[in-house]
């Protein structure tokens, strides 16, 4: 009897979880790509360049060597018309001799409320490190909508890095 009830209990529990997984989720959306061939976009002009022969993808990265910390401002999106999403910033970083730390950072800006930020300092690299995915989210609540969203590059000390392949993408909040 106690065998019956048991499965019972596990076949019930076995069907709520089947019926959980099969809840279809909005499908993530790519809203921007840059590549980093060269410097088309790119906002800092200074101290940073194309590197052809390092490269995460095959075509080239942008390369930067500093000798102190530095933010190297990549790309502004403009209006993204996104809401009640997360919103992740990703690309592919390399290090070399690196004495601080590296780390993306995205700001996002809000008619009426200001700036707020999120920074991928979970991990941030340092010293000589080879390509690492690299990655900070911004979660949007219904109604948050950005009307620009900043996408940079911090470097919080001497030495060189490079990135590549750098992506903006909707995703679910779930």
């Amino acid at each position: 009897m106690r065998t019956v009830r048991f499965l019972g209990v596990l076949s019930s529990c076995i069907l709520l979880v089947a019926a959980g997984c099969s809840q279809k989720t909005q499908p993530s959306e790519e809203l921007a790509h840059y590549a980093l061939d060269d410097m088309d976009g790119v906002i800092t002009q200074t101290g940073v360049a194309p590197d052809k022969a390092v490269s995460s993808d095959g075509g080239g990265s942008l390369h930067l060597t500093t000798a102190d910390s530095t933010t190297v401002r990549l790309f502004e999106t403009g209006d993204l018309k996104v809401e009640n999403a997360r919103l992740i910033y990703s690309a592919k970083i390399r290090t070399q001799d690196l004495k601080g730390k590296a780390y993306l950072e995205m700001w996002c800006h809000f008619p009426g409320k200001g700036e707020y930020f999120s920074r991928g300092l979970s991990d941030p690299l340092t010293g000589s490190q080879d390509w690492s995915s690299q990655e900070t989210s911004f979660f949007l609540k219904k109604g948050e909508d950005p009307d620009q969203v900043k996408l940079n590059l911090v470097v919080t000390g001497p030495g060189e890095v490079w990135i590549d392949d750098l992506r903006l993408v909707k995703a679910p909040l779930q």
